[in-house]
């Protein structure tokens, strides 16, 4: 009996409202003339679905931080048409930037109902964001994307155009079907193509990067389906080869370098492409850290590939893009660029704990 009543003082003390002189007896009954009503404790304000579509709900329905695994695609394709990045580079990062954003509300837009099941907290089954407001953002990301490549010229708005077409198939009717992740890919590798034919329209030259580029997205995607279910290790095991396979390829040096990179590195002449010994140390550097940064998570998910080591897998695989993009700029020969694009990783890394939002998704 002695052991009930400091139990109930200590309960007293931490409840909302109560008091110490509180007796077994009833107090005044609140339903007694005159007297107040008793107060209730208020929910929190963070229970109760909002829609004002704060600055945090808006950045977690865009990903922030995935957004520094984009300029690289641009940076990169340039590398690829051996052309040194110049302010329609930057309209190509520009309309990059968009497309990606845009896809990323259309794809909460699409899965809402999904995600209400699997993903409550998302900022629209949650209720932080209308659905009507994110589509809407997605169409005018889309418009500003198109706008931005058409200043950078013809080329780069033909490139574009299929871009923002295939991230609005995808989302909208791909994405669920044995064609999505082969399309996600094509989306990834279109991307490289816009930095080609915005910087110097040589996207011919940008195909063996763009397919390198691709194929590890492919591979990224193809985890991803396995996000919230897990129970296949097939999806990692393939991600883990395909990472060592693209790890030797750009590693190792092109038979021939773009003209503009010849021209540059050409005995005599000065330009911006370090000296041959200096770029092979950055390719092989960076195949090597886009190597460790992807097979790590994919082989534990592979050994053991529950929903939360898939997701890491999946997170492992989107941080890898940005050494992958910076190795492809050094096999291209344009160490500069490379470093530049490498230099994004640890500025996305501080931005994620910055924001405390370490976990990046792209489905």
């Amino acid at each position: 009996m002695n052991r009930a009543v400091p139990a109930a003082r200590d309960r007293s003390a931490r409840e909302p409202g109560a008091t110490r002189a509180q007796a077994p007896g009833p107090r005044t009954p609140a339903s007694a003339p005159g007297s107040p009503e008793p107060r209730t404790p208020r929910a929190p304000e963070s229970r109760a679905p909002r829609t004002d579509g704060g600055i945090a709900a808006w950045a977690e329905l865009l990903r922030l931080p995935a957004l520094f695994t984009v300029p690289g695609d641009a940076l990169a394709g340039a590398a690829a048409a051996g052309v040194r990045p110049g302010p329609r580079t930057l309209l190509a990062i520009g309309s990059s930037l968009c497309l990606y954003e845009a896809g990323m509300a259309l794809n909460d837009w699409a899965d809402r109902a999904e995600d209400a099941v699997e993903r409550p907290h998302r900022p629209l089954p949650s209720g932080r964001i209308r659905p009507a407001a994110a589509l809407t953002a997605a169409g005018a990301l889309t418009g500003a994307g198109l706008a931005l490549a058409a200043g950078a010229g013809r080329p780069a708005l033909a490139v574009a155009a299929p871009l923002a077409a295939t991230v609005w198939a995808y989302d909208l009717a791909l994405k669920h079907t044995p064609a999505g992740p082969a399309t996600m890919a094509a989306a990834r590798g279109l991307d490289l193509l816009l930095g080609a034919a915005a910087t110097g329209d040589g996207t011919r030259a940008a195909l063996p990067s763009a397919a390198l580029l691709g194929s590890h997205t492919l591979a990224v995607t193809a985890v991803s389906r396995r996000e919230t279910t897990g129970g296949s290790a097939l999806a990692p095991l393939a991600a883990l080869a395909t990472t060592g396979a693209l790890a030797a390829l750009a590693a190792r040096r092109p038979n021939r370098l773009p003209a503009g990179r010849r021209a540059a590195a050409a005995p005599g002449l000065s330009g911006s492409t370090p000296a041959p010994g200096v770029t092979d140390a950055l390719r092989t550097g960076l195949s090597a850290v886009y190597a460790a940064t992807a097979a790590r998570p994919y082989f534990h998910a592979a050994l053991n590939p529950s929903p939360p080591l898939t997701q890491r897998a999946v997170g492992g695989g989107i941080r890898a893009t940005i050494p992958l993009q910076a190795a492809l700029a050094a096999r291209s020969g344009a160490g500069a660029t490379s470093l530049l694009v490498a230099a994004l990783a640890p500025a996305g890394r501080w931005f994620a704990r910055r924001t405390a939002m370490r976990k990046v998704s792209i489905t």
